[in-house]
């Protein structure tokens, strides 16, 4: 017990660190919300130009996800993380150029190159923070509570954007004067953390459990690959459609609120963000109860809850209504009128918020060696965030917003199947030392 204490002790930093890498996560990718409203008045796009943004983030894990996989393997994960946080400060700083020179496509390339940075910094954070815990319960443990970090940058973010940029954070349509240069406050703010956790990163020691194994084993071909496990492969398609799924549930719901309800824009934004709050409490939740219970446990648990939620929402009539309690953007929670629909979408987020930490968890669990270039699969499959999202939509155009919840449905089944059957490794067999 008292070597396991001076383990934990010794990790202390090397996982403060990876909290901290959490929260530029999500701080980078929370720019791109109100830089979104303010490039839509600056160069008079259309709704779906404004999300260009956020989809060239996005777009940047399916190219960046396995190169940053085989970047663990071969320099390590301290090296990878250095780069990437300098990737990720020349991003910002295309960013702020696309501000002078007011360009929209310039501004495209800088959240393009950012989300270079973020897919590599996923990579590295997801694996070492397991690997730190030990894998098991206390790896998920410590992947539930980098989450809470994560939603808390999530929440905070929007917020804390909001006083640096003032008006032009929250710019109208008659805000045409509102321009780039006005997020540059924000955008000083992202380029210093950046320089600071590079400075910090690189003075402190990361295990690197995986690297000396890799370097051995480039001297003679390995005939097997982390996709050699039934077991990990299984988990990146359950990964592909979660992150589909926690995309989808408030994306389509907030077009129907929107769209199909003609609901209050401020209202619906509230609702929206109820469900990010929410996601924040379940990590919060999780992280607390995750040496308590496993990831198999957690995921079928919240699997099943999900399935629940959003059938119930699905057979409610629409025009039954309830006063929900919302998150506001001034961090003050208020009554809404909503359907009940709604409502039990929102609580999604409760379900979803844990999904990330337990597949990641239960997929890389008995890799050994071949975690590195499995952690770079998981990340490519993260454009399941555009792509499910993407597949609901089409069908809400043939069958309605609310039947379109099916794609829902179908993908939470898949995860409890996983949770259930396919997270079991059937390949003990191959060696992972």
């Amino acid at each position: 017990m008292e070597h396991q204490n001076q383990q934990n002790k010794s990790y202390a930093l090397p996982i403060a660190m990876m909290f901290a890498l959490f929260f530029m996560i999500s701080f980078v990718t929370g720019l791109q919300a109100p830089l979104g409203n303010i490039t839509k008045n600056q160069f008079g796009l259309s709704e779906f130009a404004a999300q260009l943004g956020y989809f060239a983030n996005f777009a940047a894990y399916a190219f960046m996800g396995i190169p940053a996989g085989v970047m663990l393997q071969r320099i390590g994960y301290k090296k990878t993380a250095l780069i990437a946080i300098i990737v990720g400060f020349i991003g910002v700083c295309i960013t702020f150029f696309s501000g002078t020179i007011d360009s929209f496509v310039v501004y495209l390339i800088g959240a393009f190159v950012a989300g270079f940075s973020m897919c590599m910094l996923n990579a590295v954070v997801n694996p070492m923070l397991n690997t730190l815990g030990g894998g098991g319960k206390r790896g998920n443990q410590l992947l539930q509570f980098g989450g809470v970090i994560n939603s808390v940058g999530a929440t905070i973010v929007p917020v804390l954007v909001g006083y640096l940029i003032g008006a032009a954070a929250n710019a109208g349509d008659d805000a045409v004067t509102v321009k780039i240069t006005d997020a540059n406050p924000a955008l000083f703010l992202a380029m210093g953390i950046f320089a600071l956790a590079f400075i910090v990163l690189a003075s402190v020691q990361i295990p690197e459990p995986q690297q000396a194994v890799a370097v051995q084993s480039e001297a003679k071909k390995d005939s097997h690959s982390a996709l050699s496990f039934r077991h990990f492969k299984l988990g990146a398609l359950a990964i592909f459609l979660y992150v589909g799924i926690e995309v989808g549930i408030q994306s389509i719901a907030f077009n129907f609120m929107k769209e199909g309800l003609k609901i209050n824009a401020s209202i619906v934004g509230s609702v929206v963000g109820t469900y990010w709050f929410l996601m924040l409490i379940g990590r919060l939740v999780g992280g607390s109860l995750g040496s308590k219970f496993s990831s198999k446990g957690m995921l079928t648990f919240v699997s099943v809850l999900g399935i629940a939620f959003v059938l119930i929402a699905m057979v409610l009539p629409i025009e039954q209504t309830v006063n929900m309690l919302v998150f506001k953007k001034d961090i003050s929670f208020g009554l809404a009128e909503v359907p009940i629909s709604i409502m039990f979408l929102i609580l999604c987020g409760l379900c979803t918020s844990v999904m990330w930490g337990g597949i990641f968890n239960l997929a890389t669990e008995g890799l050994g060696k071949y975690t590195a270039a499995a952690s770079g699969i998981f990340m490519a499959m993260v454009c399941g965030g555009g792509i499910l999202p993407a597949i609901q939509g089409a069908v809400v155009d043939v069958v309605g917003y609310m039947q379109s919840y099916w794609v829902i449905v179908i993908a939470l089944l898949y995860l409890l199947f996983y949770a259930l059957v396919g997270s079991k490794n059937v390949n003990t067999d191959i060696n992972v030392d």
